[in-house]
């Protein structure tokens, strides 16, 4: 074990998860420790009742995140939320599709083919997945969250030869999550602006991952229960002294898998969103008793994928 040890060592990653709980230096660019997402606001009207909830319940939002994808949005929508959250100085994530799960291929559906996940299959699905992304980033999106490492791969080398805007973020999906520190470099090496990570990771195992990379860790801090139905607000004072710089994301539990979203399920999409940012606030209060010196970064810093118009 030893041995083992000290060859990751000499790969520059941690030998063991930070058992010790020693404190992050690192930090957003803007000098703060954490910011908040929410996820799920699957159009324009369920992130006008965000906002609404938000002004509400005295919450900041710094990202909101789409999970039906690009291709399920009119390019009316599509604008709409690009000019609130530029509006607003909030970022705008939309998931890329299509995926796995939208082709006509059948392992995805079965037991053990699930874990192809929502990657893309084959070079066709690929190509319609990147296009995807052109299409978003014409539309004013400077934020899309892709669920295949090959994808990111090709966005990131795409940004270096400008063939996609140079400050697009590329936020990896939690249906890529990542739960070690080798993986994670591997990500940061691909050009992952921000990752998601597993949802049950220990405080000493996100340590670790921190050790390793220096981009933001994205992480459910009330998880779907379909990923897992924690609800972790009182571990996130330790989350930021160890993870730091880190986006804390309110999912739902005891809720319906909506994806993908739409007309039909607006009504339900909207009270879902408004229920989130109710939740951010318990969390926030929470926080503040407990952690009452967590830096929070300001809103509309520079960094975040803010819409372009």
């Amino acid at each position: 074990m030893k041995t083992t040890q000290q060859f990751l060592a000499k790969l520059k990653l941690p030998s063991e998860d930070n058992h010790e709980l020693k404190p992050s230096s690192k930090r957003f660019k803007d000098g703060g420790q954490y910011r908040v997402e929410i996820p799920s606001v699957e159009g324009p009207r369920v992130f006008r009742e965000v906002l609404e909830a938000a002004k509400e319940y005295k919450v900041p939002i710094h990202r909101v995140s789409q999970g039906s994808g690009v291709m399920l949005l009119t390019r009316d929508e599509i604008r709409e939320m690009a000019e609130i959250g530029h509006d607003e100085g909030i970022e705008v994530c939309l998931f890329v599709g299509p995926r796995s799960t939208f082709d006509t291929g059948a392992q995805t559906a079965s037991s053990a083919g699930k874990v192809i996940g929502l990657q893309h299959r084959g070079a066709d699905q690929l190509v319609y997945a990147i296009e995807d992304v052109r299409r978003a980033c014409d539309l004013g999106i400077r934020s899309i969250l892709p669920a295949d490492l090959g994808l990111i791969y090709v966005l990131n080398a795409m940004k270096q030869k400008g063939e996609l805007p140079k400050n697009l973020v590329i936020k990896s999906s939690v249906t890529l999550a990542v739960a070690n520190p080798a993986t994670a470099r591997i990500f940061e090496e691909c050009g992952v602006t921000t990752m998601n990570v597993a949802t049950d990771l220990s405080p000493a195992q996100m340590g670790a991952i921190r050790q390793a990379v220096d981009l933001p860790i994205d992480l459910y801090i009330e998880v779907p229960d379909n990923f897992g139905g924690f609800v972790r607000y009182y571990e996130m004072p330790k989350i930021i002294s160890v993870a730091a710089p880190v986006y804390f994301k309110f999912g739902l539990r005891n809720s319906p898998d909506i994806y993908p979203s739409g007309k039909h399920l607006e009504d339900l999409a909207a009270k879902m969103g408004r229920e989130r940012v109710r939740r951010e606030r318990i969390a926030l209060d929470l926080l503040e008793q407990y952690a009452p010196d967590a830096k929070m970064s300001p809103l509309g810093s520079k960094d975040l994928g803010i819409p372009e118009l």
